[in-house]
């Protein structure tokens, strides 16, 4: 059982190509990459001897999503910003923690204009880029933990820590906004002059270029290691600039006298932080509760089925471990099939969900024997259990 967080947090201890037998039960842990085949990419290695051949996971963000960004909710779950490249590379976790920095200093910039000028437009931004900035705190999380091993008390390794991470996350998110809609709101009933206006645009400039600056960043060192999580990210920077200079229209009201101008940005920005607090809090709940997309379930049918041997499918179970995917499966094959040929049809069946599946590294297959008119079901001792 390999220990890569691929897309997060880790699965259990490194365990070679362990794998647990139950009659015809088949279990592995893979890190799978299956270069030339034709299948969608996905964040596995080949970890046998001989093997250690990585995809480059594709680009699942384009540019059109930039502009669409600014009034559209974009993502915090940070299992869409882990992936095998970034993980494996020190360049990849210096880009995360240089951003980090990047973001923390424009945002305590930001902050000092604030406390001078008391510009709740320019407050609302600031927030905004720390609630950002913080991103990296989960990721950071992800390598560390994914990295230990798992435990007889964390059989399944220390993955869920990341949920535990992204609530945090959400919370701060929360907090930011209400602050910020809270001040917004208090200036917009008793309106006040914007004190030094130069350097509340100044300061809309320097979150404009700080996110510039880490989106060109991200971007070109996502595409040297092959990171499409990375090069995700700078767009959302690149995106996130565009709040920054929508400051600058607060302060060009206030300079020309309208005292709403600040306010009225600042609970622009403050709806702009409640989408992506819409968004990421729905994240974290589909994940905390274990949901999958349904397609991913559907995909992972038509594989089985396609499998030599595999009769019919029974029950199938995805569930996100960090951001790894394990899957928990019973498959049909013939009852009269010796206990290595149902194992031969186990194995391929594994084999089939970790090309259909991305992200796919566990995967425990159960097989049952076809039925026999008259014959009684053998899982009938267990009923009782099911209904307790």
């Amino acid at each position: 059982m390999s220990e890569r967080p691929d897309e997060g947090l880790g699965e259990p201890g490194t365990q070679g190509q362990a794998s647990r037998h139950d009659l015809h039960d088949h279990h592995h842990s893979h890190d799978h990459g299956h270069d030339g085949h034709p299948h969608p990419p996905h964040g596995h290695e080949h970890s046998g001897p001989g093997h250690r051949t990585p995809h480059r996971p594709g680009l699942r963000h384009r540019l059109g999503h930039r502009l669409g960004h600014l009034l559209t909710p974009h993502s915090h779950d940070t299992a869409d910003k882990v992936d095998s490249a970034l993980e494996s590379s020190a360049r990849g976790m210096r880009a995360l923690w240089v951003s980090l920095a990047v973001l923390g200093a424009t945002a305590l910039a930001q902050a000092v204009v604030v406390a001078v000028s008391g510009s709740v437009a320019l407050l609302g931004d600031t927030v905004h880029n720390a609630a950002d900035a913080l991103t990296a705190v989960p990721l950071g999380i992800a390598f560390v933990l994914g990295r230990r091993a798992a435990s007889r008390r964390f059989t399944y390794g220390y993955g869920r820590a990341e949920d535990l991470a992204g609530i945090a996350i959400v919370l701060t998110i929360a907090a930011s906004a209400a602050f910020a809609g809270w001040t917004a709101a208090g200036r917009l009933l008793d309106p006040r002059p914007v004190a030094h206006v130069p350097a509340v645009a100044v300061a809309a400039l320097v979150g404009f270029a700080g996110n510039e600056w880490v989106a060109r960043y991200r971007i070109r060192v996502g595409r040297e290691i092959g990171s499409a999580a990375l090069v995700a990210d700078g767009l959302h920077a690149r995106t996130d600039g565009f709040t920054s200079l929508a400051v600058l229209l607060g302060a060009g009201g206030s300079a020309l006298g309208w005292r709403l101008a600040d306010p009225l940005v600042g609970l622009a920005i403050t709806a702009a932080i409640a989408l992506v607090l819409r968004d990421a809090a729905r994240e974290v709940f589909r994940r905390v509760m274990d949901a999958v997309d349904p397609a991913l379930v559907d995909r992972a049918e038509r594989a089985l089925r396609e499998v030599p041997g595999v009769r019919g499918v029974g029950e199938l179970r995805l569930r996100w471990i960090g951001h790894r995917l394990r899957a928990e499966v019973a498959v049909v094959v013939d009852g009269e099939a010796t206990v290595r040929a149902a194992h031969v049809v186990a194995v391929e069946a594994e084999h089939a969900l970790l090309h259909a599946v991305p992200r796919l590294t566990a995967a425990l297959v159960h097989a049952d024997p076809a039925p026999v008119p008259g014959e009684a079901d053998p899982h009938l001792p267990l009923a009782h259990h099911a209904t307790a």
